[in-house]
């Protein structure tokens, strides 16, 4: 494999024979094109022989696998439109293995699955570096629906490219004739487009997630698709629950967006959020738990004997036996006038490759005390960005780890306590600098935020027991049997958005797993009290 930023990774005799007893061994000529822009899919493809040119929509040339590569990033799991196109070089001799068939194969093969994942996040990453691949949004840095477009592409980890009209004449010329109504104009590879979507309409368009019939009957329904969510979707499902993940923003919560989690049982080594929720994803999947994303749910109706009922945007609603709530929590936001309008330009909350590239050689502000802001600022300096970190408390110790801290100093992070901001300085969108409250000003052009959370709760109204921060009550604190149930019976709670919970990612995981068992036993006792009843009349 070569090309920028490209790292050679290839399959061993023992892999390839793994695959070539579940693919199928094909040629191809010189010129003969494997998958393009705008696909709805293509199998995994692993090279004996030859070699083939990865091309962007334009045509210019990415990168180039050889003899005992294989092809495919992130949307061979995802599911997700093809975001380039393959097209032979010399001539090929392939194996072609279905993606259904490949996602059993890595869970036969745990170095199979090690290679095949990094590089897929690897890749993605890439794409999302490079112009002109994957999804074009035109619309005003101004609009408010433009930027959560912007926002949604970042977290769906999306290649993308943003064109302001105001400012591109080719980009007004492609929206000449819109009324307001329809901008942004989203236009996807292939050549379709789209008039002022929402997030689900992008995502169906881009064959993301699951669509949702009117009325869906499940076993357990997993309202949030965070590490509590993944956990609990991966027991649930493989212990024989029909089990059906529903998420309003995207898979794999605050974690996903994490640059590295350093403390993770299992990975000496650190692993990125990214491809620790990529390889849930998959094995959730692979027991057959669906995801559906993104819906938003409006309500919950307890069941009492019966059916929970949670109703979903658009008119949809989810029938459960037992319902987990995992909705996690929602970023906090400086307490400051104008803050909107430097979101998703100048101000964000989560920093991945699309921000490190921006922010290079600039000054950037981090504020938080805790893991992910240090994550952030260490990511950021070591992209060149010159970063300062700013938290309110006198001691960073109370907040984040040790090994955090050391991290700081090793990347030439300045980091200055009991520092809040109280102004931002800037115009049309793009910051200049910010102000504190004890007067001192600093010229950053970027800001980001890691302020903690609020619990994602609103939608439950008084239907569930919460405490004054709107965090959800369990066990006995709820007036409840089991240490994770709610105040309702068979509705149980588990992760950030659970009142007491230890917010770290290994314990959501914890909890979403050990919810399953309370699910089983709510379950049988349903089962015996019906038994009984028939019996009875």
């Amino acid at each position: 494999m070569t090309g920028p930023g490209a790292v050679d990774r290839v399959l061993s005799d023992s892999q390839f024979e793994l695959l070539s007893a579940h693919g199928e061994e094909k040629t191809a000529a010189v010129g003969d094109v494997l998958f393009e822009v705008g696909d709805e899919t293509y199998p995994f493809i692993a090279i004996r022989e030859g070699e083939v040119a990865i091309l962007d929509p334009a045509g210019q040339e990415i990168v180039r696998h050889g003899a005992s590569g294989f092809l495919g990033e992130m949307n061979l799991l995802s599911g997700q439109t093809v975001f380039l196109t393959a097209v032979v070089t010399e001539p090929l001799r392939y194996v072609a293995v279905d993606r259904e068939v490949l996602r059993g194969l890595l869970f036969e093969d745990g170095a199979l699955s090690d290679l095949l994942l990094s590089a897929f996040v690897q890749r993605r990453e890439l794409l999302q570096r490079q112009d002109g691949i994957g999804i074009e949004i035109i619309g005003p840095t101004t609009d408010q629906v433009t930027r959560g477009l912007v926002e949604f592409a970042k977290r769906q980890r999306l290649p993308y490219s943003w064109r302001d009209p105001d400012e591109d004449a080719d980009a007004m010329a492609l929206v000449a004739g819109l009324g307001a109504q329809e901008i942004p104009l989203v236009r996807l590879p292939g050549g379709v487009e789209l008039r002022r979507p929402s997030n689900g309409e992008l995502s169906r368009a881009l064959g993301i997630g699951l669509e949702l019939a009117p009325r869906e009957e499940v076993d357990l329904l997993i309202v949030g698709g965070g590490p509590a969510g993944l956990g609990a979707a991966v027991y649930g499902a493989s212990e024989g629950l029909d089990t059906l993940v529903v998420e309003s923003n995207v898979l794999g919560g605050q974690a996903g967006t994490s640059r590295r989690i350093e403390n993770y049982l299992g990975f000496p080594a650190g692993i990125s959020g990214t491809e620790l929720i990529s390889r849930a994803i998959t094995q959730a999947r692979k027991f057959t738990a669906r995801t559906a994303t993104p819906y938003r749910a409006l309500s919950l109706e307890p069941g009492g004997e019966n059916d929970h009922i949670v109703k979903l945007e658009g008119g949809r609603e989810v029938l459960a036996k037992a319902v987990l709530l995992s909705t996690g929590a929602e970023y906090r936001k400086l307490p400051v006038d104008g803050l909107e309008e430097y979101e998703g330009l100048s101000v964000f909350y989560a920093a991945g490759p699309p921000e490190a590239q921006l922010c290079g050689a600039q000054r950037v502000g981090v504020v938080g005390g805790g893991n992910s802001a240090a994550q952030a600022a260490v990511w950021l300096a070591r992209g060149g960005a010159l970063v300062t970190l700013l938290h309110r408390r006198a001691d960073l110790a109370e907040t984040m780890s040790a090994y955090l801290i050391d991290e700081l100093d090793r990347y030439g992070v300045a980091v200055r306590d009991k520092s809040e901001i109280c102004e931002l300085h800037g115009t049309d969108g793009r910051l200049e600098g910010v102000k504190l409250t004890d007067g001192t000003e600093l010229p950053f052009a970027f800001l980001f935020l890691f302020l903690g959370a609020t619990p994602c709760t609103t939608w439950l109204g008084d239907c569930i027991a919460r405490d004054t921060k709107g965090f959800v009550l369990t066990g006995a604190d709820a007036g409840a049997e089991w240490l994770l149930e709610t105040s309702v019976p068979g509705v149980y709670a588990a992760g950030d958005v659970r009142s007491g919970s230890i917010k770290r990612c290994a314990t959501a995981v914890g909890e979403g797993a050990t919810v399953v068992r309370f699910v089983h036993e709510h379950m049988t006792r349903l089962r015996e009290e019906n038994q009984t009843a028939a019996g009875s009349a």
